[in-house]
């Protein structure tokens, strides 16, 4: 009873009205067969997020590889009495074996944040991390969709595309940076603050995945609230600082683990739905950019059966959010030529 109602919860929570209609006529049919990989499972966000994964019935086969704790985590996880049939990886050398025939690797791998620890220091660590993981999905699934969750994913994504570049993958289509988190964060803050029911709220969120980066449009949100200007700008500096107020609240144990592992579930959900055909499967995404100057960008997406169908438009801003696009620029295009300079220095 509770997996189904968890598994609700994952259709439930993406998309429009339509799309959910679209999703609720494609559960009835038999879903493909789809191999996702989670690199990191057994960390604080990748045994969550193994877990939701699991619960997923899009999901025909979870590969889980992380450097040490794997066998545990892919044995309990395995006796959960859905779909998808349960591998674990351990050894660097297993690593191809984990990421072969997938069609979604998902990647939480890396340390997480400490109180007082921005996000740039955890560059130094992570980015080794990521490129040499990105050197084996270019090797063993480069047609897969790969979703970023390693921060900072303002250049980790950047990371991973010039590592694709360089071994002649690179699609596009198929590099995201999970944003879905500040997402849900603004739906969550919004809701409480205007008194409406959260499963009825959207709300949009552009920008980057860093403090002031990432600007929540809630001129856009739905449905419409009588909020003040004092108002909005709280809400927007709060789902800014949402990952401080969870590593603050943890008093130096721990980040924003389960979350981020609902929030990577619910994105990498919408992939599947999209590869598989689901049609109006719209999320917001850091992806190459189409719709500003800057080469990357969070901004709404569609989904299909080859990753990015088409980046959306910004809409219109309100004059806050003008003032916040402009002023995010500068910090988001420092982060991502960051990315592509670690690669090219190496």
């Amino acid at each position: 009873m509770k997996a189904a109602m968890l598994r609700s919860v994952l259709r439930r929570s993406t998309g429009s009205a339509a799309a959910s209609s679209s999703r609720r006529s494609f559960s009835s049919a038999p879903a493909p067969e789809r191999k996702v990989a989670v690199l990191g499972a057994a960390g604080g966000i990748g045994q969550p997020l193994s877990l939701l994964m699991k619960l997923n019935p899009l999901v025909s086969s979870l590969a889980l590889y992380d450097i040490a704790g794997t066998p545990g985590v892919a044995a309990d996880v395995s006796h959960i009495n859905t779909r998808s049939e349960v591998k674990g990886y351990a050894a660097e050398e297993q690593l191809g074996q984990a990421l072969e025939g997938s069609d979604v690797v998902i990647i939480p791998a890396g340390v997480p944040r400490k109180p007082g620890m921005t996000r740039d220091d955890l560059f130094k660590i992570n980015a080794g991390i990521v490129k040499s993981l990105c050197e084996a999905i270019a090797k063993y699934c480069p047609n897969a969709l790969v979703n970023m969750i390693s921060n900072p994913v303002n250049s980790t994504v950047p990371i991973a595309a010039e590592v694709f570049k360089n071994k002649g993958v690179y699609d596009e289509r198929k590099l995201f940076g999970v944003t879905t988190l500040d997402v849900v964060r603004a739906k969550t803050f919004y809701a409480g603050k205007a008194k409406v029911n959260v499963a009825d709220v959207n709300v949009p969120v552009i920008g980057g995945h860093a403090g002031i980066t990432i600007l929540p449009l809630f001129s856009q949100a739905t449905p419409k609230a009588n909020l003040s200007d004092e108002e909005i700008q709280a809400l927007t500096k709060r789902t800014q600082d949402g990952g401080t107020e969870v590593v603050e609240a943890k008093a130096g144990k721990g980040s924003a683990t389960l979350s981020m592992a609902y929030a990577g579930a619910i994105f990498a959900d919408a992939c599947l739905k999209g590869l598989n055909g689901v049609p109006d499967v719209v999320e917001c995404s850091f992806v190459q950019s189409t719709v500003t100057e800057l080469p990357f960008f969070a901004s709404k997406v569609r989904l299909g059966k080859n990753g990015v169908e088409e980046v959306l438009g910004l809409g219109p801003l309100s004059d806050y959010e003008k003032q916040g696009l402009e002023a995010l620029k500068p910090e988001l295009k420092s982060s991502i030529e960051k990315g592509i300079a670690f690669v090219r220095g190496n």
